[in-house]
């Protein structure tokens, strides 16, 4: 049975829900009706990726969010508020801007793969989290947007990892027009994944998820990491770094175990936790 736990408690419960099912930790925003990154739910976020990166028993990780939004992305109300400070709010801005890219770093540099689960509009800062995620599956009914050329605020810190994940002119059409895309269209965009209607979408998850978790430990840490290491670098180089990752990781615990059960013709024993 799933344990769930409550981070930051709050008036609905926690802004971040824990849930943890065998080798699969599920954190679900909890912010409603939007589920904004305000600095709390950020703080309570980042403080549970990084209890989840120090968990060797935890193999995947699903960013997932309640209601009928997936995120709107940054609290507006709370930024506009330090309007009046004496800066005109820039340090509240740089506070909020920084932390929100350090957690994006922290999705991008966990061990564990991240599979975001989408429910939803994800906008602004809420698509970044899909965009920024290994992996991405949301219902039928989803849909994606960079808005912030709306209202005079370019989404330039969305952008990074927007155009790390979708093609280029299709990237630079969500961020200079502003307009809302639909579930479809984000999986021809190169944003998500699967597209599954909303009454599968937990099952479709939890089966992706199953999956991953039955592949050893050391591998998944390993691959993610050296898919990190080579993305952006020129071929040769690119190579140099695939081929130095691969010996180290054929010298691994599992990676013996898993070529032997291979010979063998038998399932493997994961031991590299």
């Amino acid at each position: 049975m799933a344990d769930v736990v409550h981070l930051h408690k709050g008036e609905a419960g926690g802004l971040v829900l824990k849930e943890r099912n065998d080798a699969v930790l599920r954190l679900t925003l909890n912010n409603p009706p939007a589920n904004v990154l305000s600095i709390a739910l950020m703080e309570a976020l980042s403080a549970a990726l990084d209890e989840a990166a120090a968990d060797e028993t935890v193999r995947v990780v699903v960013l997932a969010s309640g209601g009928n939004l997936y995120s709107a992305g940054h609290d507006l109300k709370e930024m506009t508020a330090h309007r009046s400070d004496p800066d005109g709010g820039r340090a509240f801005y740089d506070k909020t801007l920084r932390m929100a890219a350090d957690l994006m770093l922290k999705i991008a540099g966990l061990p564990q793969p991240v599979l975001a689960e989408i429910d939803g509009l994800a906008t602004a800062a809420g698509c970044q989290i899909v965009a920024t995620a290994d992996l991405a599956i949301c219902t039928d009914t989803s849909a994606f947007c960079t808005p912030g050329v709306n209202i005079g605020l370019f989404c330039s810190t969305p952008m990074v990892a927007v155009t790390r994940a979708a093609h280029p002119k299709q990237a630079m059409e969500m961020l200079l027009t502003g307009e809302t895309i639909d579930a479809s269209t984000a999986k021809d965009f190169g944003l998500v994944n699967r597209i599954v209607p909303k009454q599968y979408l937990r099952q479709v998850v939890d089966k992706y998820c199953a999956v991953i978790a039955s592949k050893s430990p050391q591998a998944l840490r390993i691959g993610k990491a050296a898919y990190r290491a080579q993305a952006g670098l020129p071929l040769p180089e690119a190579y140099d770094k695939a081929v130095s990752i691969m010996i180290d990781n054929m010298l691994v615990d599992d990676a013996k175990e898993g070529i032997g059960a291979f010979l063998d013709k038998r399932m493997p024993e994961w031991k590299g936790e």
